[in-house]
């Protein structure tokens, strides 16, 4: 192949890289699923073939992987999960997480079915506790979600002190699947976790921190900077109360 020529190619290849999003392996069976649904459904009539295969895209869509570009800064408490700055409030932490049984800034991001819903470390440091605890499927943007829905509590340990990480079932939502287990160290943007299909995720940061987004602001996740430990970070003016 002329020299040209393959590096036309390898531009190409590149370009389809670049457009075409990772799928968590998480996706594939339901993926698989899809696809057969698809075929049967087709072979019925074809315009139910066709509404198979809008699902089928949408499964893949769902289980999107993409990367993300992590700031390395140490201090820094990045997004869990993409989504929905649904709630900033003073909260106690969850009690199987055998934190201090006193209030912290719970920092809430609601995920609809069309987030991203792979979730990653907040922080950098070591789980000190895992627990899964079963409960209901209520809206996961009701304030009582955080007590009563299904859920997965980590507690982080960082230079800082502990960090809360929660990952709530919501209404659609009926599985919580984590990738981690106590004892094992994170470093600040890898992926812990993945909720089906439709939840939120509550990190919880000591009470004197000020969270660097508001409420109705959309989160990245391993990308959007929700607080700084070290106080090095400028506060915006509107959270200062100016």
């Amino acid at each position: 192949m002329p020299p040209r020529t393959a590096e036309l190619s390898m531009s190409l290849v590149d370009s389809v890289r670049k457009v075409i999003v990772p799928i968590h392996k998480e996706g594939y069976v339901f993926i698989a699923i899809g696809l057969v649904a698809t075929i049967i459904l087709a072979n019925l009539w074809s315009p139910f073939g066709w509404i198979g295969a809008i699902i089928t895209v949408w499964i893949c869509y769902f289980f999107r992987d993409p990367v993300r570009i992590v700031p390395q800064r140490e201090g820094l408490v990045i997004s869990p999960a993409d989504g929905r700055v649904s709630q900033i409030a003073q909260s106690l932490p969850p009690p199987e997480l055998d934190l201090p049984a006193e209030p912290m800034t719970r920092v809430s991001i609601f995920m609809n079915v069309f987030d991203c819903h792979v979730n990653r470390s907040p922080v950098a440091g070591r789980i000190l506790k895992m627990a899964y605890t079963p409960g209901l499927f209520l809206n996961a943007e009701l304030d009582k979600a955080s007590d009563d829905n299904e859920r997965n509590a980590l507690a982080i340990e960082t230079s800082s002190g502990p960090i809360g990480v929660v990952q709530i079932a919501g209404l659609i939502a009926r599985r919580i699947v984590p990738f981690v287990k106590e004892g094992d160290t994170l470093a600040t943007g890898e992926r812990f976790g993945l909720i089906r299909f439709g939840s939120r995720v509550d990190v919880y940061l000591p009470a004197h921190v000020v969270p660097l987004v508001g409420e109705g602001q959309t989160a990245i996740a391993g990308e959007t900077v929700l607080a700084d430990l070290s106080g090095n970070e400028p506060v915006p003016r509107s959270y200062r109360g100016i």
